[in-house]
């Protein structure tokens, strides 16, 4: 009986295990490789910063530079490292605030001034993570081009 419940144990615990290491993905790995891909595919250069978000600056701007905790008018094209789009926003823009939006986009707008434009190349960590949210699987890198229009509320 004692080898029964023995037996039983192990193999519960080898399950645990074995389901452990399917969910385990080093999407940070993963992601940064991803990127690293898409940028040669399409012969862009970037900077990546000390986070894992990768931006381009394509035109810095010449106005208010924006801090995390600022609002901002942005206009922007998000889509996957395929081309599929999965958001964007009309040529107006839409305004929010840094601290309502995924980290990468927190931090990668501060890189711009009002008139600005790139790329951010956001991985999964700094925006949804392993979860699928709204139509965006889990473990995704995001790419975003984006215009920083205006710096609704600085708090310089």
């Amino acid at each position: 009986m004692k080898i029964k419940i023995s037996l039983l144990a192990l193999l519960f615990i080898s399950f645990i295990s074995c389901n452990d290491d399917i969910n385990s993905v080093d999407y940070v790995s993963l992601n940064d490789q991803e990127i690293q891909d898409y940028l040669e595919e399409n012969d862009l250069e970037a900077e990546k910063s000390n986070s894992g978000l990768y931006y381009i600056i394509e035109e810095e701007g010449t106005g208010e530079q924006p801090t995390a905790t600022d609002d901002v008018r942005i206009a922007y094209k998000g889509y996957f490292t395929d081309g599929e789009i999965f958001d964007q926003s009309d040529a107006g823009g839409v305004t929010f605030n840094l601290q309502e939006v995924v980290r990468g986009w927190t931090e990668g707008i501060t890189y711009f001034k009002e008139g600005g434009s790139g790329m951010l190349l956001v991985p999964s960590h700094l925006a949804y993570g392993p979860n699928n949210y709204r139509g965006i699987p889990g473990g995704s890198v995001l790419i975003f081009e984006i215009e920083l229009l205006e710096v609704v509320d600085a708090t310089n």
